[in-house]
């Protein structure tokens, strides 16, 4: 009976019929190409001449040697099947309107994205390095650094949720949530009890969710549920069986603005296992941080971007409506420099990888990284093995308890040439670190939703929050050194031991790391 329910579980699932109609397009595509190659020498000859020049356009594309190793080894060694992989998955239109559709936003919303040439003057007067780093985020991610603003870090969710829920109590004009995941459970249920009642106070509340990340977490339609309860509620890439690179850029930023001057963000998706009321992969180690005063801007024009893209909405620009001080008019506190940036994967620029290799590049005396994936192209691994063996304390913490054993088995192994440079890696006992965070110095950190893996880099929307003498540095680093407790230091002697079939897999993952 047992086997029979799982059967049945497994064919009424919305995930099986998504992957059999994806899998029967690429079977048929394949069929397609490999008629036509056997169709006559000719034919084959010119599926061999277009996958050289396949090969040769992704050479010369601006994109990172990573990806252009990974694809032109798939299209040489499997010349028909990497072809119609690479036709299937290449540079979208509809990625390309998408971000067409960003820069539209950004430029109507320009004059309310400036950023204070007081606070910019000061930052340059205390230290024109870190000044440098914000230039760079203002000038290539469109959003400006702010002073005026207050942080709190909390180092596991269970610590976040309480403040949440009392923070989207007081709400009284907007709440505006955007998750990758939600899940039915005690912590989706509380809010969503909240967000209902504030509805019926007038409260303007709007919810964009990722399709894909919810994928198996909530029912289809769901925003026709959401909707009916007065929840003004959008779905980010809505995920159809179709073969297209579209369905890789996914929406992983991750929050809650409540009235335009409280926002928070971080690692924790609205699941029970991030606030550990359910266990999943051991102990949930995650990481957020709220933002009260100016700089929670940022976040509002963020999601707003975000919603005008999606519902495709060109009339409402009117974004002062939603500034801070037009709902909190008195002044608000100040502690540091804090500037919320995000990511897209639909231009040319790795924002969040830069943003990490800045900070690295220009540590002093310290930088520690919690990552729950470590998957890094060249840059990231000379970056952190030059400032290790430049003096620089480079230590990394991982998960112990892993969530994507393959992804584990991958991240392993990057740590035999970490290691060997001085860099010091931990991973975590107790189960699952999903934190995303980067302290330096105490004086710089980065606390958000981007991985150091090739996904998170390269194919998701992404944001972070860039801190600089802000006491909640402190709070970061402090955690970091605790949490230390329960964490076991790699060595290199457990990497040199792996047996050679283990070596073999971790060979492979690594060659095609960037289509992970």
């Amino acid at each position: 009976m047992m086997i029979l329910k799982k059967i049945a579980k497994l064919l009424f699932n919305r995930v099986f019929y998504v992957i059999f109609a994806m899998a029967v397009q690429l079977g048929w595509l394949l069929t397609i190409f490999l008629r036509l190659a056997g169709y006559s020498r000719y034919m084959s000859f010119i599926l061999d001449v277009i996958s050289i020049l396949v090969v040769l356009k992704i050479v010369n594309r601006k994109i990172n040697p990573s990806y252009k190793l990974a694809w032109t080894m798939l299209i040489l060694c499997l010349p028909i099947f990497g072809l119609v992989l690479y036709l299937v998955f290449g540079r979208s239109r509809i990625a390309a309107y998408m971000q067409d559709r960003f820069n539209e936003m950004l430029m109507k919303s320009g004059n309310l994205l400036q950023t204070d040439p007081e606070i910019h003057d000061l930052l340059e007067a205390e230290d024109i390095s870190a000044c440098n780093q914000s230039d760079y985020i203002y000038h290539n991610a469109g959003y400006p650094i702010h002073g005026n603003t207050t942080a709190e870090y909390f180092q596991v969710g269970d610590d976040m949720f309480p403040v949440l829920v009392r923070e989207l109590e007081q709400a009284q004009h907007y709440i505006f949530i955007e998750y990758f995941i939600i899940h039915d459970g005690v912590m989706w249920r509380t809010i969503l009890d909240i967000l209902e009642r504030k509805v019926q106070e007038g409260v303007d509340v709007r919810l964009i969710y990722d399709d894909m990340g919810c994928l198996t977490t909530l029912p289809h339609k769901y925003y026709e549920t959401m909707r009916s309860k007065g929840i003004k509620c959008q779905v980010f890439n809505p995920f159809r069986p179709i073969l297209n690179i579209i369905q890789n850029n996914r929406d992983h930023r991750k929050f809650c603005i409540i009235d335009g001057y409280v926002g928070f963000t971080g690692g924790v998706n609205l699941a029970d296992e991030y606030i550990n009321q359910k266990e999943r992969f051991g102990h949930w180690k995650d990481t957020a941080v709220m933002l009260k005063g100016e700089a929670v801007w940022n976040m509002t024009a963020m999601f707003l971007h975000m919603w005008n893209v999606i519902t495709n909405n060109r009339e409402d620009h009117s974004l002062e409506k939603y500034l801070p001080h037009v709902w909190h008019p008195e002044a608000f506190e100040g502690d540091g420099y804090i500037q919320p940036f995000c990511d897209s994967p639909l231009d040319n620029e790795t924002v969040g990888e830069n943003v990490y290799l800045n900070i690295i590049n220009r540590a002093k005396r310290y930088v520690y990284i919690c990552t729950p994936y470590l998957v890094i192209d060249n840059e990231m691994m000379t970056a952190l093995c030059l400032a290790a063996k430049s003096g620089v304390d480079v230590r990394l913490m991982t998960p112990g308890i892993p969530d994507k054993k393959l992804v584990f088995l991958l991240t392993q192994s990057y740590y035999e040439q970490l290691l060997e440079a001085g860099v010091k890696i931990y991973e975590y006992q107790p189960g699952f670190l999903h934190a995303k965070s980067f302290v330096c110095d105490d004086e710089i950190a980065v606390v958000g939703t981007i991985n150091l893996d090739y996904r998170s880099l390269y194919l998701h929307f992404e944001d972070g929050v860039w801190i600089y003498r802000n006491q909640v540095i402190y709070d970061i680093k402090k955690d970091f050194t605790d949490t230390l407790e329960y964490c076991n230091p790699v060595s290199l002697e457990f990497c040199r031991g792996r047996n050679i079939a283990v070596r073999a897999m971790q060979s492979i993952l690594r060659l095609f790391a960037p289509m992970l």
